[in-house]
């Protein structure tokens, strides 16, 4: 006796949303995946970041200190103004990308054209404030000394205020050294620019001026005793800030100065003038990985863009690849705030 078995509905195409708990596409599902496994990149490098500043957190530097420009304002000192502005404007962005997605659903081809459009703005305007955040970051403002044993001093006048190699260093001093080229050095070694100034010329510079004191890159609290910044009077208003570097005495000062090794100005992947050299290290790499795609999200937004205004998506009766490249734009915004929480406020 035969039996008549049952079969599931074929009409439907599986991957169009039929026989789909959750109706997703085959493209969606796949964007879902990538998200995911990215995710779990960007939560490694993050917690190897985390590890990485709790183990080195009395020398890691001070983002108030470090990310203080502003375009346009030289020379005045606007701590996080810039990278907040950096972030409201991707934040903005994942908003006209929503606005996008919701024209996709009503079929208003003119309209998807114009958010797609300031989407891609936002994401320029970011990339290129990263690009111009790099350069600073790269440059330096103040410039420090490293010590034989790799320790970061940074220099300030007598009320505690940082203050610059240019006005420190005595440039009557001859500065002698060469730059180590693949011709000169031995076995082919070679290294970046000099510095403007050596460590003599900064040195002599510093033993003109007696009004001026060696800060180091150990970082103290509220709650630290006076001790801990040296003697020096005119210092103990620094106490009652919540984090601030410590300063040193006059001849603590001298005495740190003489077993200085190379002058440091900015940031690179071999010295930092800001403080732990794996702080730029992590800056680099994690705010770059960020930046790549980022910058890999506007060249797919703007190949969209161009595929809305010739109407491609309209003779398909439908706009879902707005919504595929609008998951990826809404990841890479969650995951700029986790960096931001993490580089710049935490």
């Amino acid at each position: 006796m035969g039996s008549k078995g049952t079969t599931t509905n074929t009409e439907e195409k599986t991957w169009d949303g039929g026989n789909e708990p959750l109706k997703a596409s085959y493209g969606k599902l796949m964007m879902w995946f990538f998200i995911v496994s990215d995710a779990l990149t960007f939560s490694g490098f993050l917690a190897a970041y985390g590890f990485s500043r709790f183990k080195f957190i009395e020398t890691w530097p001070l983002a108030d200190e470090v990310f203080t420009h502003f375009p346009f304002a030289h020379g005045v000192s606007m701590p996080m103004y810039y990278v907040a502005l950096m972030t409201f404007i991707l934040i903005g962005s994942s908003v006209t990308m929503v606005l996008a997605v919701d024209a996709g659903h009503q079929m208003k081809q003119g309209k998807v054209a114009f958010y797609m459009f300031l989407t891609i703005i936002g994401g320029l305007i970011f990339v290129g404030s990263q690009a111009w955040e790099w350069k600073n970051f790269i440059h330096g403002e103040y410039g420090a000394i490293e010590t034989k044993g790799g320790s970061i001093l940074q220099f300030v006048d007598a009320k505690g205020k940082r203050i610059t190699l240019e006005e420190v260093a005595d440039t009557s001093v001859p500065n002698e050294r060469e730059q180590l080229t693949r011709s000169r050095a031995k076995w082919f070694m070679e290294e970046s620019s000099l510095p403007e100034y050596s460590v003599e010329q900064v040195q002599a510079g510093f033993k003109k001026h007696p009004d001026y004191l060696i800060r180091t890159e150990v970082i103290f609290d509220k709650e630290t005793s006076k001790t801990a910044v040296g003697a020096n009077p005119t210092l103990n208003d620094f106490q009652f800030h919540s984090k601030q570097k410590t300063i040193l005495t006059r001849a603590e000062s001298e005495k740190r100065l003489a077993d200085a090794r190379l002058v440091v100005q900015g940031a690179n992947l071999q010295h930092n003038e800001y403080g732990s050299k794996l702080f730029a290290d992590f800056f680099f790499f994690i705010t770059g990985f960020h930046g790549f795609h980022v910058f890999s999200g506007v060249i797919i937004n703007i190949i969209i863009f161009f595929n809305v205004l010739i109407g491609t998506y309209e003779k398909r009766k439908s706009y879902e690849m707005i919504e595929k490249v609008g998951l990826y734009w809404h990841f890479v915004d969650l995951v700029w705030v986790f960096v931001f929480t993490f580089f710049y406020l935490v």
